[in-house]
């Protein structure tokens, strides 16, 4: 008898699973059915489309995702805010959540794949990447699908005396930069990206298109930093455009470690926070050398003349510099700090797909780390088969005169500089010893860093840190199991932003393994 009821409750439980799975097919099969009647064909690109492999990785710009299997049912590439409109309405009316890319720089790919198998349709924003530059306002209005680069080019063209504080890889989408902050070479003089944003279009949960005064203030500060994929479709986005010098000045100074590379490095902590605000100094640590990175919103003569006096240790002399317009600094390569390309080849182009495979991780420093622990970094982690690089990049400035919860970046007042942990390999067998290079090293550096949560950059996401539940729970658990993760990119902020997510989302239509939950009230006993 019991075998009996065993083999019962299987066969019950094979019923409910092919059932599940055949509800699924058909709400997919209308889903894509609405889509095809509410948008133009050649917007949209299905799998059995003969160019929907290439569209899907045209902009995925980490090798390891190319051959992921949780693939959208369909790719809808938008020229205009009606065709998202009708994409979420879609969505909605027949159980198939969307996901939006813009650049596709998201480090775990969550904008563009699944990774844990859900079904999903692919909001793809390339095409919406128009620049529209008022230069006597100083105000811009840039599209998400646009490049940051393109973002750059467009308003140095416009007026070389104006440019606007945003990141450092010219092909990152505007969309997902700006929605996680926008950290970048001016961050210390004008703030982040979000800092600078007045405006914005946004298409909801409900279809519907509105700006700031539509969406109300709380969506408003929510979208400025709270992460990608959390509160709808942001089209568009209003920047305030700032002052530069007609000339800048960069410099790039290598010092190896029989050159004093640790006693600098450990000397940089404290002093590029501090420094004037018109000057960022940051750090690439690789190999047996630290690579120092200047620009300067100035002459060379100050230049030169700031780093005698608050950082003699670099031994920075007027040799060093090079003098250039602020859009020919932001062509610059991070990794070389030269280009004999012209600017626009180097901030237009869109590279198609990539071929180095790579995993990224974040911390904050809040106390500067010993020059011990400097040392022992470059000779046992820096010498390992699979070693990357690590980045640092000092607030302090403008960072310091913002409250932590004037947007969702919180990492604000008190902070020396953030990490970059960069793993990469050419092939997907180099993948073991880079990540497990990575792993160690994040677990080594958790002594030294911001504990309690320790922090992170939601622009350098990592699943690693936390994931939302397969099936979430309703009401206030799934929120408060986020949090875990949540407050390590948030910090104070982060039930603020689960609130406003129940507010303009509370369904949860936009989710990913790693988007805010809707936090409701708890229900009355």
């Amino acid at each position: 008898m019991a075998t009996l009821r065993g083999r019962g409750l299987a066969l019950a439980f094979l019923a409910s699973l092919l059932l599940s799975v055949h509800l699924a097919m058909a709400s997919s099969d209308d889903f894509l059915q609405c889509v095809r009647d509410k948008i133009p064909g050649e917007l949209v690109y299905t799998q059995c489309s003969s160019s929907f492999s290439g569209v899907l990785v045209n902009y995925i710009k980490n090798a390891k995702f190319v051959n992921t299997t949780a693939k959208p049912l369909c790719i809808v590439t938008p020229t205009d805010a009606s065709h998202v409109q009708a994409a979420i309405r879609c969505g909605r009316g027949h159980g198939v959540r969307l996901r939006v890319r813009s650049g596709g720089h998201d480090y775990e790919g969550l904008s563009y794949r699944s990774a844990r198998q859900e079904v999903f349709g692919l909001l793809d924003l390339a095409a919406l990447r128009a620049v529209s530059v008022d230069e006597a306002a100083s105000t811009a209005w840039v599209e998400s699908g646009a490049t940051i680069g393109e973002l750059y080019y467009a308003v140095a063209k416009n007026n070389p005396r104006l440019a606007f504080p945003s990141g450092e890889c010219p092909t990152i989408g505007v969309g997902g930069h700006f929605s996680g902050g926008g950290i970048g070479m001016m961050m210390r003089k004008y703030g982040l990206s979000i800092d600078r944003v007045v405006d914005a279009k946004l298409v909801n949960a409900n279809g519907e298109l509105l700006d700031r005064a539509g969406m109300g203030e709380d969506l408003f500060w929510a979208i400025r930093g709270g992460g990608g994929g959390n509160f709808g479709v942001v089209l568009s986005w209003k920047v305030q455009l700032v002052p530069v010098p007609a000339t800048v000045t960069v410099f790039n100074i290598a010092k190896t470690l029989e050159q004093g590379a640790v006693d600098i490095l450990t000397r940089w902590q404290d002093v590029a926070p501090a420094l004037p605000s018109e000057l960022t100094i940051t750090v690439m640590v690789t190999g047996q050398q630290a690579v120092f990175r200047a620009l300067y919103l100035g002459e060379c003569g100050s230049l030169a003349s700031t780093m005698r006096d608050r950082f003699p240790e670099l031994n920075m002399t007027s040799a060093d510099c090079q003098p250039m317009t602020w859009l020919q600094s932001a062509a610059l390569s991070f990794f070389s700090f030269t280009n004999s390309k012209p600017v626009e080849d180097v901030l237009l182009p869109r590279p198609a797909s990539p071929s180095t495979f790579s995993k990224g991780k974040s911390d904050y420093v809040r106390q500067a780390i010993p020059k011990a622990v400097w040392k022992e970094v470059y000779a046992s982690w820096f010498t390992m088969k699979g070693a990357g690089v690590i980045v640092l990049e000092p607030h302090g400035g403008y960072m310091c005169d913002v409250p932590e919860d004037a947007t969702p970046y919180p990492h604000r007042r008190g902070v020396l500089y953030v990490i970059q942990y960069i793993a990469y390999w050419m092939s997907a067998d180099g993948g073991p010893a880079a990540t497990s290079w990575l792993d160690g090293f994040y677990g080594f550096m958790a002594h030294h860093v911001t504990k309690h949560p320790r922090e992170a950059y939601v622009n350098f996401r990592d699943l690693d840190i936390g994931q939302n539940a397969l099936e979430e729970e309703d009401g206030l658990g799934a929120a408060e199991n986020a949090r875990f993760w949540g407050q390590r990119y948030f910090l104070g902020n982060y039930e603020k932003l689960a609130k406003v997510k129940a507010a303009v989302d509370p369904t949860n239509f936009f989710r990913n393994e790693q988007s805010i939950p809707p936090m409701r009230n708890q229900p009355r006993e």
